[in-house]
């Protein structure tokens, strides 16, 4: 934070942060819930009784845009509803449009798909890296600066003369996009209060998912009609339109603007039970970007499917991630990190099904469709067990832990596609699923140790 920020705000941040901790000993008890998942990152440092806590909570969250201009607020959460939707479609347009971008490009189909991998690894290592390195600038100012560096990198990539271009152009994107999505949430509870912040974080992050079969499906049929880059140029013009109405509409100023400490943060990377639960995601999420990092060749070079169907295909498994999304909520507030043992189990039935019938309709379609009703079910007990686990030990981690699934995932997303192009050049695409059954399984056995371990972690407090 700049030295010539308001003081009030950093009180406001260090009051809020000690009502979370007197918080976290009446809820953690029981276990994490999704409440304590969806709950805001916020800079953390200060002290303070749970009294004063709970009033600067109120007087941070509830009294600025919730209540003074109720209309403004909703035009806020709908632009980050948007801003996710943005950030997965400039992400996964390319999935849609591989066979295209590799023939005018003049590259490998393996080549076409590693542009997933490129955006999603720097996503992944920046993506925490800048929530350390950036605690003391105000949120304005990285709104707008990871808001130019990320219209900047779609301009270039819609304008790329070649695949080297593209590359970087992907790999500013990846760098930025999801420092800008954890600023844009941190707005969160300023635009509607506490109370309903964890509904308005789910529909923030689903538009995320949503986008990512909507920009492949639509990215798939712009490229057979038009071409790869005027779907590119749609994603750029969403891009700067949203961003530009971030910048314009977003408060200057909140409860959650306080420095947050670099080295108190990196202790929660030493907890046993934050690691495995990172590698669930990376091993979960890698097991079905194997295949789906190749979806569209996949379709239609194993399942048959013509440009049309395949499209269609792809909408309707946009749909059922949605629900995944709202199951794994769900199944967090019930039965928490130990049935995603069961989650990732089944998951690697449907993988070793779909191998087997070899693309045969209609089975493996309906096989496809349980790949993607299972492949969002860890993130909501993922984040709850991150989150929890900084409330009760590293309070000053909180920023941090807010960026551990998107790191994750990406991680995951990279190391999926990389596998997978590795398995497109290999024994063929056919396989891309009998190797994600694999990593499924490895998955489960990461959900079982994550679960024992925090166990063991809340029984020493």
């Amino acid at each position: 934070m700049d030295s010539d920020t308001p003081a009030v705000a950093g009180d406001a941040g260090r009051a809020r942060d000690a009502g979370a901790r007197a918080d976290a000993g009446a809820t953690e008890g029981a276990g994490a819930t999704s409440s304590d998942a969806a709950a805001p990152a916020v800079s953390t440092g200060g002290t303070g009784s749970p009294e004063t806590g709970a009033r600067g909570a109120n007087v941070g969250a509830e009294t600025f845009l919730a209540q003074s201009a109720p209309g403004r607020a909703r035009l806020c959460i709908a632009l980050l509803v948007l801003l996710g939707f943005s950030l997965g479609c400039s992400e996964f347009v390319v999935i849609g449009m591989e066979t295209e971008l590799a023939a005018d490009l003049g590259v490998t189909l393996e080549a076409a798909g590693r542009l997933v991998s490129l955006f999603a690894l720097p996503y992944a290592v920046m993506t925490p890296a800048l929530a350390l390195a950036t605690g003391r600038f105000r949120r304005r100012q990285l709104l707008v600066g990871y808001s130019l560096l990320f219209c900047l990198g779609n301009a270039i990539g819609a304008l790329a003369p070649g695949y080297g271009v593209l590359v970087a152009s992907r790999l500013v994107m990846g760098s930025v996009s999801g420092a800008l999505l954890a600023v844009g949430v941190t707005f969160i509870p300023d635009l509607v209060g506490i109370r309903k912040t964890s509904a308005a974080l789910s529909v923030v992050y689903a538009s995320f998912s949503v986008a990512m079969v909507v920009a492949t499906s639509a990215g798939k049929l712009v490229a057979e009609s038009a071409g790869w880059r005027p779907a590119m140029v749609a994603t750029t013009l969403l891009a700067v339109a949203v961003c530009a109405s971030l910048v314009a509409l977003m408060p200057r100023g909140g409860s959650t603007d306080a420095p947050a400490s670099a080295r108190r943060q990196v202790r929660l990377l030493t907890e046993p039970c934050v690691i495995t639960g990172m590698l669930v995601f990376v091993f979960g999420e890698g097991s079905v970007y194997v295949m789906y990092g190749y979806v569209s060749p996949y379709l239609e070079q194993v399942m048959g499917l013509d440009a049309g169907q395949a499209s269609f295909v792809l909408m309707v498994y946009g749909i059922v991630t949605f629900a995944s999304n709202l199951l794994g909520g769900w199944i967090e507030t019930r039965l928490g990190v130990r049935a995603l043992v069961g989650t990732f189990g089944a998951l690697a039935a449907a993988l070793l099904g779909m191998f087997a019938l070899n693309g045969a309709m209609p089975g493996s379609a309906v096989l496809l469709m349980l790949v993607a009703l299972l492949m969002y079910l860890a993130s909501v007990p993922c984040v709850s067990l991150f989150m929890s686990v900084a409330r009760r030990r590293h309070p000053d981690a909180l920023t941090l832990a807010s960026s551990l699934e998107p790191m994750s995932f990406n991680v995951g997303i990279a190391f999926g596609t990389a596998v997978g192009g590795a398995v497109v050049s290999g024994p063929g695409i056919a396989w891309t699923t009998a190797v994600g059954a694999v990593l499924a399984l490895a998955a489960a056995g990461m959900a079982e140790a994550t679960f024992r371990l925090a166990r063991r972690a809340r029984t020493r407090g």
